[in-house]
């Protein structure tokens, strides 16, 4: 089995095990989850306040509201799926909401990642912290990646469909 296919099996379990098991009260649209070695990630999508005549201010206000409210009357039950799911699953779980455009994740992993970058590779990430985009060389690494999944989504779409083909070409060979 390779990575790619273990990594599809690992997410459609999580997506299966948290369709069924989060209240139905907290559904109004199917949930995104994601999950990479470390965490499993919910964005659970809610209907949001009315809009109504608000301005565009009062709207974000009102969503902001509505978000912390959620967060706060629902934390106990969210804390008591995560352990089920984190002792299921081995990974830990963080919780986020969409509500409208707005998306925003609770408290969710921060993990170090080691890399070795050249001298041109570290002058990019100097110039973003000297421009003031960054804090420090991890902060600009981390506002890279960023940048990168922004605008990549289609290339990074491509590259996963040529994995999966990789890895169904390498099941139809000899086994080894």
């Amino acid at each position: 089995m390779s990575k790619n296919d273990s990594r599809e099996r690992a997410v459609a379990a999580a997506q299966a095990w948290f369709q069924q098991r989060l209240p139905e009260e907290w559904v109004a649209a199917p949930s995104q989850v994601s999950v990479d070695r470390e965490e499993i990630t919910v964005i659970l999508a809610l209907a949001g306040p009315e809009a109504g005549e608000a301005s565009e201010h009062e709207q974000a206000e009102a969503v902001a509201g509505f978000v912390a409210r959620w967060r706060a009357d629902t934390r106990e039950r969210r804390i008591g799926i995560a352990r089920e799911a984190e002792h299921r699953f081995g990974r830990k779980v963080s919780w986020g909401v969409r509500v409208g455009e707005h998306t925003e994740l609770f408290t969710h992993l921060a993990v170090p990642v080691m890399t070795r970058l050249r001298q041109p590779e570290r002058q990019v990430l100097d110039t973003l912290v000297d421009a003031g985009v960054a804090r420090s060389r991890a902060h600009a690494l981390a506002w890279c990646v960023r940048l990168v999944e922004q605008h990549s989504e289609s290339w990074l779409a491509e590259l996963r469909e040529a994995m999966a083909k990789v890895a169904e070409v390498r099941e139809s060979g000899p086994a080894a």
